[in-house]
């Protein structure tokens, strides 16, 4: 591998900024040659020449110009890093990036989430939506801190990763207003041939409901399948169908979508989990999700 030669990008980039070799070899308190050298070996590396000699000052080429909009992206970052560190953690906002699997109820998640952003001295909140593979893969990467999904991952997962429960709730049933009202009465046998919103095959609620219809000897009519939670509910919110959700949000779920509820059951338990790739929970923001989501979220 080519290493580039930082030193000979500097002299560059500042040649570049002053538009002359004097003027550059001043700020940087160097000779002329030297300055002119180094930016000659920066030429000779990259096999490309950044300036345009023959006129009477330098004018930067076209790659020049590429080559300084890098330099200064490479120099500020350098910046910033000297300040971040002579500031100390009191002079930042502590960074956490969360991964989500689409099948998480963004309530859910937003009110396990909600507690990071109250920590004391700040903290700047990331969260990125996937399916669990890509988002195994980034955590891996050390590129996440978290994930928030509703199943653990297993032990045939080639990624060592570590899971910890945040608790389990039942599920309830919701409907637009009509649905629910036609539906409630008979519950749960009224939900034969009725019309259903589900999430996608292979999800653990997806295989959940479908153990629990058959030992009630239900058969709902399958209308529309979704791997993101919040379509859902807005296509039940339309009155397309009956949709099921954590008993733990059920009061924003009807207020938000204006929705009712036609029954409830226990036997269908949706379980919610944090992923690390440490066995401790060390990030304060990962700690404050986890202990609000077991201690009123979920609890």
């Amino acid at each position: 591998m080519d290493w580039l030669n930082y030193h000979h990008l500097l002299y560059f980039w500042t040649v570049a900024r002053e538009g002359t070799v004097s003027a550059a070899a001043k700020r940087l308190r160097l000779a002329q040659p030297t300055v002119s050298a180094q930016v000659r070996a920066l030429e000779q590396q990259l096999g490309a020449a950044l300036f345009d000699r023959s006129r009477r000052r330098l004018v930067l080429t076209d790659t020049g110009r590429v080559v300084l909009r890098y330099a200064e992206e490479i120099f500020g970052l350098g910046r910033e890093l000297v300040e971040s560190v002579r500031e100390g953690p009191r002079g930042r906002a502590l960074e956490l990036t969360v991964g989500l699997t689409f099948v998480v109820p963004k309530l859910v998640a937003y009110r396990m989430l909600r507690p990071v952003l109250a920590l004391q001295g700040g903290v700047r909140l990331h969260v990125h939506e996937d399916r669990m593979p890509a988002l195994l893969a980034r955590l891996a990467q050390h590129e996440l801190d978290a994930i928030l999904c509703d199943a653990p991952v297993g032990a045939e997962s080639s990624i060592r990763a570590f899971n910890h429960p945040l608790g389990h709730c039942g599920v309830a049933f919701f409907a637009a207003r009509s649905l629910a009202q036609r539906l409630r009465r008979g519950f749960p046998r009224s939900l034969d041939g009725a019309p259903m919103l589900l999430p996608l095959r292979g999800s653990l609620l997806r295989r959940d409901l479908e153990a629990w219809f058959l030992r009630h000897a239900i058969a709902p009519r399958a209308v529309a399948e979704f791997d993101d939670s919040a379509l859902l509910k807005v296509f039940g919110q339309a009155g397309e169908g009956v949709f099921a959700a954590p008993v733990a949000i059920e009061a924003e779920v009807r207020q938000q979508y204006g929705v009712e509820v036609l029954g409830r059951t226990d036997e269908v338990v949706e379980r919610f989990y944090a992923v690390t790739v440490a066995r401790r929970i060390q990030h304060p923001g990962v700690a404050a999700i986890c202990d609000t989501a077991r201690a009123r979220l979920l609890a």
